[in-house]
């Protein structure tokens, strides 16, 4: 962010490339569907089977479809430009490929929009009120909120634009769209998998307690754990999605339950941390400890051993958020959207 006085735009911006917009008929084509069942499947109106849900998902994220272009091609731009802001620190944002890949999925969707993307990145008190002035002051038509943690002293609604938000809002954002991964069903499943195939002791690394996806890949743990009649907050560690957090907190479960023998990772860059402290700890894995992260980063498969863990849609999730915010910059009286897309358990030999 730039100095407290300034309005300037922050460090980056991305222009956006022009290309001709795939429309719903090309989505169908390729996902082998009709054209009613992608609207039911876009609009969630009617029940349609996973394997489905799959395809035309598959085929909106390689095709960079954006729902409602006809809407927004009558919207009336006043700048030309979004932001697209990450809420953390820059050495974070750019350590985790999780946002990379993000502003990969909202490049490639926004593409035919023929707009800019301009970065923010707030992260101190101070940062997030220059942010507040500059996104008040007309520069951008609309903005993508990403990895957002309470703030009370901050009031999303009061920015007076159209908002989309990567994740489930916290308290006070009930009226905001959002596009989510079910990480509730995600982390219950992947805890059911561990139970299922004999683990008896399933500790959990969670991820902060300020942020949708660390309260409910949390919430999915317990739930699993309670259906076996188990809760045991010694078996649950806390870090901040990062490496070493995981690192450190893998060493406080094995100190505090040392006959552990699975643990549940809220992300995979902790998980590979929890990786790391294990084996100077001279546990195996899957042998002695088996592992599963969440993310299904690129970082995943190059673990040692390669890492089980819940995948979630990124690229799906910024082609609905592309979209729904174009929906809500053509057409600002619209009813707030929540979109919660699938999660699917990656096996790999962690496990």
């Amino acid at each position: 962010m730039t100095g407290p006085d300034s309005l300037a735009p922050p460090q980056m911006v991305l222009e956006a490339v022009p290309a001709d917009p795939p429309t719903l008929a090309d989505v169908a084509r390729l996902a082998g569907v009709s054209p009613a069942t992608v609207s039911r499947v876009l609009t969630g109106s009617v029940p349609v089977r996973r394997e489905t849900k799959d395809k035309v998902q598959e085929a909106v994220t390689r095709l960079g479809y954006v729902r409602n272009r006809a809407a927004w091609s009558t919207a009336r731009l006043r700048a030309g430009s979004i932001a697209l802001v990450f809420c953390e620190a820059n050495v974070r944002v750019f350590a985790d490929s999780f946002f990379a890949r993000m502003l990969s999925g909202l490049s490639r969707a926004l593409a035919s929009a023929d707009l800019q993307l301009i970065l923010l990145t707030p992260h101190s008190p101070r940062e997030y009120h220059t942010m507040s002035r500059y996104l008040r002051a007309g520069h951008v038509d609309g903005a993508v909120f990403i990895s957002m943690h309470s703030r009370p002293d901050f009031d999303l609604a009061r920015l007076g634009i159209p908002l989309v938000l990567c994740g489930r809002p916290g308290e006070g954002g009930e009226k905001l769209s959002y596009v989510d991964a079910d990480n509730v069903d995600g982390a219950r499943r992947a805890v059911e998998y561990l139970l299922e195939s004999g683990r008896k002791a399933v500790a959990t690394i969670a991820g902060p307690r300020d942020m949708s996806p660390g309260i409910d890949r949390l919430l999915g743990y317990r739930k699993a754990m309670a259906s076996v009649g188990v809760s045991d907050p010694g078996m649950i560690a806390y870090g901040d999605f990062g490496l070493v957090s995981g690192e450190q907190a893998m060493y406080r479960l094995a100190d505090h339950r040392p006959s552990l023998d699975a643990v549940f990772v809220a992300s995979d860059l902790m998980a590979a941390g929890a990786l790391r402290a294990l084996r100077r700890l001279g546990r195996r894995v899957p042998d002695d400890v088996a592992v599963v992260g969440f993310d299904d980063s690129p970082l995943a498969q190059n673990t040692d051993p390669p890492l089980s863990t819940v995948r979630q849609p990124v690229d799906a999730m910024a082609a609905w958020m592309a979209g729904e915010l174009l929906t809500a910059i053509a057409s600002p009286s619209s009813e707030p959207r929540y979109v919660v897309l699938d999660t699917e358990l990656i096996l790999r030999d962690s496990t």
